[in-house]
C-alpha cells in the first residue's frame, strides 16, 4: 500500500477547490515510488505528495495545470531510455506511467475522498477502480484498483523513556499513536506531546482499541503485571505486530506465564521479544530505532 495519508488529509483542507490528482498506475524496475501513489495538485500550484519523489514532478504540475484548465485526463510514462530523461525522467533506471486526472465527477469524483477517509476510520479498507482509458475513477473494480487501507497504528505499553523516542519515530513514519499505563505520573502531556495517552489497564485499553493487521503492539514497562495484560489481550485480536521489550531469558519466562495463562503455541510464536531488529543498539533511541524498523518491516510483509 502506497502512503497516502497526507494526500488524504489535504484533499479535507482543500474540498470544494478545483484540483487534479496523479497517481502512479505501473511501475518496473527502480521505481521510486509504488504503485497506487498519489500527488495532489491545487490550481494554485500547491500540492501534496509524490509520485517520484522529485525526478517528474515538475512535468507533473505543468500537466496537472492543464488538466485542472480543462485538458482531459492523460498517462504520461517517464524512464530513463527517454530523450529528456536528466531533465524529466528518473536516471535511477526505472520507469513510471502516472495518470493525471481532474478530481470533478469525470475524473476522480471529490466524494471518493470522504468515502475513503469514512471506512478507513471503522478500519475498513475501501477500492477504487479507475478506467485508465477515461479517466474516470468509482467505487469497485476498474482496470486499475487502488486500495486505501486502514491507517497504521501503534500502541505502546509503559510510558518510558524509550517510549518517547518511540513515539516520534512513529509519528515521523505517520502512525497514529496511543501511549497505554495506568501509572498517571508516567503518562504525561509533557512527555508524549501530539499522541493518545490512555491510562486505562492495559487489557482493557487494547480490547477497546480491537488492534488489526495494521496495527502494533508493542509492551516496554518490564512490570509483568502491564506487559503480560496487554499481549494477551492483544493475543486475541489479528494484531499486525506484537513485540515485548527484555532479555532472551526474561522473554522466556514471559512465554511461560502466557503459556500457563492459556495462550496457543501458535500465538506465542507471533510475539518478537526481544523486541526489534538486532543492530547491536545501545541506549533508549537505539532500541526504539531498532523497534520502529522491525514493526516496519512486519508491515510491509504483510502488505
Amino acid at each position: 500500500m502506497a502512503d497516502n495519508d497526507s494526500v488524504l488529509a489535504a484533499a479535507r483542507a482543500w474540498r470544494g477547490e478545483r484540483l487534479a490528482l496523479a497517481t502512479v498506475v505501473s511501475t518496473w524496475g527502480s521505481a521510486p515510488r509504488p504503485r497506487g501513489s498519489h500527488m495532489l495538485v491545487h490550481e494554485d500550484g500547491r500540492f501534496e505528495g509524490s509520485v517520484s519523489g522529485g525526478c517528474v514532478e515538475t512535468d507533473i504540475l505543468q500537466t496537472a495545470a492543464e488538466v485542472i484548465a480543462g485538458a482531459p485526463a492523460v498517462v504520461k510514462t517517464y524512464g530513463v531510455a527517454d530523450p529528456a530523461a536528466w531533465e524529466v525522467g528518473l536516471p535511477c533506471g526505472g520507469e513510471i506511467s502516472v495518470l493525471v486526472q481532474p478530481v470533478s465527477a469525470k475524473g476522480f469524483p471529490p466524494e471518493l475522498f470522504g468515502a475513503i477517509d469514512a471506512a478507513r476510520a471503522k478500519g475498513e479498507s475501501f477500492d477504487v477502480g479507475t478506467d485508465l482509458a477515461t479517466g474516470h475513477s468509482a467505487q469497485g473494480p476498474g482496470a486499475f484498483l487502488n486500495r486505501y487501507d486502514p491507517p497504521r497504528r501503534l500502541l505502546i505499553i509503559g510510558a518510558v523513556q524509550i517510549a518517547q523516542t518511540l513515539a516520534g519515530l512513529a509519528r515521523e513514519l505517520g502512525i497514529l499513536i496511543h501511549v497505554i499505563d495506568p501509572r498517571g505520573r508516567f503518562l504525561t502531556a509533557e512527555r508524549f506531546p501530539g499522541v493518545m495517552l490512555d491510562d486505562r489497564w492495559p487489557d482493557e485499553a487494547v480490547t477497546a482499541l480491537q488492534p488489526d493487521p495494521a496495527t502494533a503492539v508493542v509492551t516496554l514497562s518490564h512490570d509483568p503485571k502491564i506487559d503480560d495484560a496487554a499481549l494477551l489481550a492483544a493475543l486475541r485480536f489479528p494484531t499486525g505486530y506484537v513485540a515485548a521489550l527484555g532479555s532472551r531469558r526474561s522473554h522466556a519466562a514471559r512465554l511461560e506465564r502466557l503459556a500457563a495463562a492459556g495462550v496457543a503455541p501458535a500465538d506465542l510464536t507471533r510475539i518478537e521479544g526481544p523486541a526489534g531488529l538486532a543492530i547491536g543498539a545501545i541506549g533508549p533511541a537505539e532500541i526504539a530505532l531498532s523497534i520502529a524498523a522491525a514493526m516496519v518491516r512486519k508491515f510491509h510483509a504483510q502488505a
